[in-house]
């Protein structure tokens, strides 16, 4: 499409305003070094030194607030508060990991004891969200994790995080989708597959799945519409869902029988990690929470209260869940499949099976929406930074919500739902999820004792080598851990140097940024905890994961060398955008929409 125009007159002030539906070259790659043959080959050949400028680069907060939202040309519109946020954060993280792994886990690797992976598990999510919410309440921008990195640890961390989040995001939203499909199919008294089209294409792609395609576009349709109303749609959905859990709590207490618990550990220990470094996969989600404070109306106040507030009851209704499911049934005696069906069925409530069916489909509904809204919100501030093809950070007008980025994860997402089963992408999502994690605890640590043009080279010296012990040792322990050593002389050395780490920065350092509204409590310890925690949960995985994760993050790096350096450095050495005033008309419009309960 063309990049009409269209001029804006107000009290004698005048706009030129590019229309949105536009597609032209400059909409994708605007930047100098595309604009000829010749451009491109004089970038490549300054690619080492234009590395070392990105790696060396800093935002900061009045950039990523200021300068990168006016790329949008648009505002998204204030309308969410704290009670959206909580609603938000049961959407997003109440699918169907609960339903699923919850059986499989407790009957493969941890037996009773899954109560405490959901702990284990629901403890290290919530370090997390406080880095997360220290974060969103200084830097209230769509790019969540994207934008913070971009300041406190460069432009280069923040791709490998953009990366990571876009797999997150369409192979994240593909699994949901596919798994909606399945799960219409049981409440429909029917097979998980028999809903697909069976085709003579390679084994895991030869079930195409247009049901899940259409599910994609309806949540992203609805997203795409508007923010309020998805809010809206989400609190119905969350509220259905929340009485089903409740029902599966009670119903499971009733007909508990306390000497299922026992032997509690019959895996041991080595269970109970095993099994809450997949059952974090229930967990995620809450960071799509952050990015939606560009549109909250009170970020400091709003987004601790709706992030804190809402995983603190989802790690209780988890646990909950797990204590009612081993209490009602055998550890060994579980389905890995559809754990809570089949035990319903077992104490004569056969019936709820349809219940539990229809709970797992309302979450994975709002799953969806709530991730059609957060994703899309990366993908604009990506876009923003030209990290990508700068078109897609572009904000509707009149929707107020980014049009172009939505369709952009929906496409993917569906192209992957349509044919692949995603056994095998599973624990890649596990893994980008917790690597993202990792990095927000050390962004945070550099935060709070970083600060450009205040902070001494020797505090600079001094922070990377603490964090390098930090770091080091928590990898040291996860190694340890995932050799099945019996010994103890490898966390006797690694658990102390993960402590001097730690001491060292508390001690040594001088936290030269204080939050200025809300903040993460006991730094460093609880940042250095969450980093070793992450850390070890990676480690948790299997082998084949981080091949995965290896190769996708090299297809990263070679789209980064060839496109994204040279993007982000010509749009780095360009003059910073000029604020374009606003007109009488637009302030009061803006007013009025504050003022929309």
């Amino acid at each position: 499409m063309g990049s009409a125009e269209e001029t804006v007159t107000s009290d004698g002030l005048q706009m030129r305003r590019r229309s949105y539906w536009r597609w032209t070259k400059d909409d994708f790659i605007p930047e100098e070094s595309f604009q000829s043959w010749g451009n491109y080959r004089t970038a490549l050949s300054q690619t080492i030194p234009r590395f070392k400028n990105r790696l060396t680069s800093r935002s900061d907060d009045s950039k990523e607030l200021g300068e990168l939202r006016r790329r949008s040309e648009n505002e998204m519109k204030r309308c969410l508060t704290w009670w959206d946020l909580t609603w938000f954060g049961f959407g997003a993280v109440i699918g169907t990991g609960i339903f699923v792994l919850t059986g499989q886990e407790a009957r493969l690797n941890a037996g009773p004891a899954i109560i405490l992976s959901y702990v284990v598990s629901g403890l290290s999510a919530m370090l997390s969200v406080f880095c997360y919410t220290e974060f969103a309440v200084e830097i209230p921008v769509a790019g969540g994790s994207f934008a913070y990195l971009r300041v406190e640890l460069g432009d280069f961390a923040a791709f490998i995080a953009a990366g990571n989040l876009l797999l997150e995001c369409i192979v994240g939203g593909a699994a949901v989708a596919r798994a909606w499909t399945s799960y219409f199919a049981t409440l429909m008294n029917r097979q998980p597959d028999t809903l697909r089209i069976v085709t003579n294409l390679r084994k895991n792609y030869n079930l195409l799945d247009p049901i899940a395609v259409a599910v994609l576009f309806v949540a992203a349709s609805i997203a795409m519409s508007s923010t309020r109303k998805t809010s809206i749609l989400n609190w119905i959905a969350s509220a259905v869902n929340t009485l089903v859990i409740l029902f599966v709590i009670i119903a499971g207490f009733m007909h508990a029988d306390t000497s299922n618990l026992e032997p509690f550990f019959p895996y041991g220990p080595e269970g109970v990690f095993r099994a809450a470094a997949v059952v974090y996969f229930a967990y995620g989600g809450f960071d799509n929470i952050a990015t939606m404070a560009e549109e909250t109306r009170n970020p400091a106040r709003d987004i601790p209260l709706g992030l804190i507030g809402s995983m603190t009851i989802i790690t209780l209704i988890y646990c909950l869940m797990a204590l009612s499911l081993t209490m009602m049934q055998k550890y060994s005696e579980l389905d890995v499949n559809a754990a809570y069906s089949i035990a319903f069925q077992a104490v004569g409530m056969k019936w709820a099976k349809y219940l539990v069916a229809l709970g797992a489909l309302k979450g994975m509904t709002t799953v969806l929406l709530v991730g059609a809204l957060g994703q899309a919100r990366y993908i604009t501030h990506i876009a923003r930074a030209h990290m990508i093809p700068p078109l897609f950070a572009l904000v509707h007008p009149k929707t107020g919500t980014p049009i172009y980025a939505t369709l952009l994860v929906t496409i993917c997402s569906a192209a992957i739902a349509f044919f692949s089963s995603l056994d095998v992408l599973a624990s890649l999502v596990s893994m980008s999820t917790l690597f993202i994690f990792m990095m927000m605890a050390t962004a945070l640590l550099v935060r709070r004792y970083h600060v450009r043009g205040v902070s001494s080279g020797e505090d600079a010296w001094k922070l990377a080598g603490f964090m390098a012990v930090i770091v080091g040792s928590s990898i040291g322990i996860s190694a340890y851990w995932a050799a099945d050593s019996s010994g103890w002389v490898g966390y006797l050395i690694a658990v102390p140097l993960w402590l001097l780490g730690t001491l060292g920065l508390a001690v040594f350092l001088p936290q030269r940024r204080a939050p200025k509204v809300w903040g993460v409590p006991l730094v460093p310890w609880l940042p250095s905890l969450s980093i070793a925690t992450n850390i070890f949960l990676m480690g948790s995985l299997e082998a084949a994961a981080f091949v995965r994760f290896g190769i996708c993050s090299g297809f990263m790096l070679l789209y980064y060398i060839f496109f994204g350096l040279h993007a982000t450095y010509d749009v780095a050495r360009q003059p910073a955008e000029p604020e374009v005033p606003e007109t009488k008309k637009s302030v009061e419009s803006k007013a009025q929409e504050e003022e929309v309960p």
